[in-house]
């Protein structure tokens, strides 16, 4: 039988997401990132358009057209993932590991829950600049719905170095997790 499936883009645009939404979905995205990421594999072009949502829920992480061996860091301009979601490292054409898949699935996080895009400009080169250079908007000024752990945890996705993000796939999951049950409480290290 077919699956019927959607893409993460699609699915945002057909269902408001509520926070416990895109807590589980994000936890979905990042147990695929986490089983890539233990075989040494850098997704390096996470974003809403490569996340495949089934009928039933499901989530499935997809195009890995410029995945490369965490060992592995050469990277050529074309190979740079969507400007939008790329972290900082991989705006300036350096070394990219499993902490770049993190940063870009800050971005995918911070737009599921915000509704747009953390940087916009009006060229690649300029949207590239800005995830070097510029801080987003914190979520809490453009929803002060938002949980304070959760937007905690995208800030801490999309630090600009990448030893001050997450270290882990694992980790991020268990901050996420947290949040379910202490939306307001302030474990975000």
């Amino acid at each position: 039988r077919m699956e019927l499936l959607t893409n993460l883009v699609d699915y945002i645009d057909q269902n408001p997401l509520e926070i416990k939404d895109v807590i589980k979905l994000g936890i979905q995205i990042l147990t695929a990132l986490e089983f890539c990421h233990d075989r040494h594999l850098i997704h390096r072009d996470i974003k809403p358009q490569n996340i495949i949502i089934s009928r039933e829920g499901k989530v499935k992480v997809t195009d890995f057209g410029i995945a490369k061996a965490a060992s592995s860091n050469t990277i050529t301009s074309n190979t740079m993932g969507s400007v939008h979601y790329i972290s900082p490292e991989q705006a300036r054409g350096g070394y990219s590991d499993e902490k770049s898949d993190i940063y870009s699935l800050g971005v995918t996080l911070y737009e599921m829950l915000s509704g747009r895009v953390p940087f916009v400009g009006d060229s690649t080169v300029s949207v590239a600049l800005l995830q070097i250079q510029d801080e987003a908007t914190p979520l809490r000024e453009l929803d002060p719905a938002i949980p304070i752990s959760i937007e905690n945890i995208v800030v801490k996705c999309m630090q600009k170095k990448p030893e001050r993000r997450y270290l882990s796939a694992h980790e991020l999951i268990v901050d996420l997790k947290q949040s379910i049950s202490n939306p307001n409480g302030d474990f975000v290290k």
